[in-house]
């Protein structure tokens, strides 16, 4: 790769999930088929619930937030892997790669604040409902929103800067389908401990408090099941509770342990596919777990579409 004279490569090869060309048809078609399912699902979610006065309220004005963000989070590092397996190229260009580290720090950094968001309003709702409305109020949920959005922008603004300042000298190939912070830190041939100190603290400063919140917000959900006299209400409340951890479990899961267990393996391909499951799988599947056994999103969707939402 050319250098120029302060010795920062000018380009960067995104090796991929897998080198075989027998597999990138395959490739090609898999990721093209769940990003046009995650964007078209979540945009249609997003018109529902905008098209819909029985659902402006602040659960659904969360999930729109989530699924807008759900959007732009794979649109930050799906879209370039597909043109390189169309092109047959694995090239990305250094601004190019800073761009990629930005968006996808304040995007994922913003998923993990509404998944948060939502949990407390979710706790608000059955551990408070006679305060809910005075609590959750349009002021509250627009404060939330902003916040949220304040907090993502100053870490992905913090990290990228950070990354600005190392230099990449010989070893231009990052083992990924995007340029991941953590591998694009590890290939810097300048000193990069304060990069690496930084990275952590912030993850578990962004990723284990918003995941704390969550855990607090639903055992204190579950608590409060089990002290329901109906057994039928327990189980709509467990099943919609079961099915809201199930996305939250997914997301942080996989995405803190990818960046933790990097610190203890070498295994960057492993690293690479286990990213698929936060990058492009949950993003996918939010709007099914969150929206679809619910009967008034279904009723919105019929509307618009007029075909039944089963």
């Amino acid at each position: 790769m050319e250098m120029d004279n302060d010795t920062r490569i000018s380009e960067f090869l995104l090796l991929g999930l897998s080198e075989d060309p027998k597999l990138q048809p395959f490739l090609f078609g898999l990721f093209l088929s769940m990003y046009l399912i995650t964007v078209f699902g979540k945009l249609l979610l997003i018109l529902a619930v905008s098209s819909d006065s029985h659902l402006h309220t602040p659960m659904y004005f969360f999930l729109a937030n989530l699924s807008f963000v759900d959007i732009c989070f794979t649109s930050t590092t799906v879209p370039k892997m597909l043109w390189n397996i169309q092109t047959q190229s694995k090239l990305i260009t250094y601004e190019g790669c800073i761009t990629q580290i930005y968006f996808f720090l304040l995007f994922s950094s913003s998923d993990d604040f509404f998944l948060s968001v939502m949990a407390y309003d979710r706790f608000v709702a059955m551990c408070h409902p006679l305060h809910y409305t005075v609590i959750i109020n349009p002021w509250l949920c627009g404060l939330l929103v902003l916040v949220s959005w304040i907090m993502s922008v100053l870490n992905s603004l913090l990290q990228s800067l950070m990354v600005l300042q190392l230099s990449f000298c010989t070893e231009v190939e990052i083992s990924h389908f995007f340029c991941e912070p953590n591998q694009m830190i590890q290939l810097a041939c300048s000193d990069n401990f304060l990069n690496d100190m930084v990275m952590y603290f912030l993850i578990v400063l962004l990723g284990g408090g918003p995941l704390a919140g969550i855990l607090y917000s639903y055992s204190k959900i579950v608590s409060s099941i089990h002290r329901m006299s109906s057994a039928q209400g327990k189980y709509k409340a467990f099943s919609a509770c079961a099915s809201h951890l199930s996305v939250v479990s997914l997301f942080f899961c996989t995405s803190l342990g990818v960046y933790l267990s990097s610190a203890a393996t070498q295994s960057s391909h492993a690293s690479a596919v286990a990213s698929v499951m936060y990058t492009v799988v949950t993003p996918m599947l939010n709007p099914f777990i969150y929206s679809l056994r619910n009967r008034d999103i279904k009723r919105a969707l019929k509307r618009i579409t007029g075909v039944p939402v089963m």
